[in-house]
């Protein structure tokens, strides 16, 4: 058995491992150290004997005390539901004008609203209702169905072009795709459609030729003037509020492929509590009417 080796300057034996002529001393850890270590150790046994902790192949163990973060989320999750209903009872029979103009259902519905439209609006609107290329922006007054607090409402129920018997329907034909227009005809009334927003016309389309063709073809929903026909969902082309893109290709592409957009019905989905405060919060984004 080798010698222990002792250092001269302090007398405590070194371990025998050495870096560079430094030896390193072999003192014992801090007793405070050992305990708090001892104490976490006979912790972590308590532990594992009360709670969740081992896992197994097709489960883990439950612990004699059973508790589940699962359950206790649960349980959270239905105080809250049941806070919100005795909070938005008052909103059930209340119509929407009443909701705007009660204070404290107003600060109940804004907040509900808020939180339902991030969860449900938001991917296709944007968190601020800015909407996307083919989503329409909330916060303008451009409303293809209608912007007042019942429209928006109506829309929320039963969607746009949705599977609800109930939902709202416009259809725009492709009249390139189905040739019921030739490529000719197709870029001259584009130009025109272009030329009712006061935009820019191509030098070689025959704008009189286009407003012919949008007279017998488009007029009927877009109007002579075209200024859109809510009835129908028809946007007004002379605004300068274009969903899908206001230049000449992207027009020229609606008319040839026509525009379908789908909104799904809400009624089914959402409680009526939340929907009416969805209407309430959306309608106070900026452009509700």
């Amino acid at each position: 058995m080798a010698e222990k080796e002792i250092d001269k300057l302090s007398g405590v034996e070194t371990t025998g491992h050495e870096w560079d002529g430094l030896k390193e001393l072999n003192n014992p850890l801090p007793r405070w150290w050992l305990w708090v270590f001892y104490a976490t150790v006979v912790w972590s046994v308590i532990y594992w004997i009360l709670m969740p902790s081992w896992p197994m192949l097709t489960d883990y163990t439950r612990g004699i005390r059973g508790q589940s973060q699962r359950a206790v989320v649960m349980q959270e999750v239905d105080a809250l539901k049941t806070l919100r209903a005795e909070k938005g009872a008052g909103l059930a029979d209340a119509d929407l004008a009443e909701i705007q103009q009660t204070p404290a259902m107003l600060e109940f519905a804004m907040a509900n609203g808020r939180s339902a439209f991030g969860d449900n609006c938001a991917p296709c609107h944007g968190s601020g209702g800015g909407g996307f290329k083919g989503y329409p922006n909330l916060n303008d007054d451009a409303w293809l169905w209608g912007g007042s607090l019942d429209d928006i409402h109506q829309t929320l129920l039963y969607g746009i072009r949705s599977d609800h018997d109930e939902t709202r329907f416009g259809d725009m034909p492709a009249f390139g795709r189905d040739e019921l227009l030739t490529p000719d005809e197709v870029f001259d009334v584009a130009n025109y459609v272009h030329s009712l927003a006061g935009m820019d016309t191509a030098a070689d389309a025959n704008l009189e030729e286009g407003k012919t063709l949008y007279m017998d073809n488009c007029a009927v929903c877009h109007g002579d003037e075209g200024k859109g026909m809510r009835e129908v969902g028809a946007p007004n082309l002379t605004d300068g509020i274009w969903m899908y893109g206001s230049d000449l290709d992207t027009i020229v592409d609606g008319i040839n492929n026509g525009r379908g957009a789908v909104m799904p019905a809400w009624v089914d989905r959402l409680d009526p509590v939340t929907l009416k405060s969805l209407a309430v919060y959306t309608h106070s984004l900026g452009g509700g009417e």
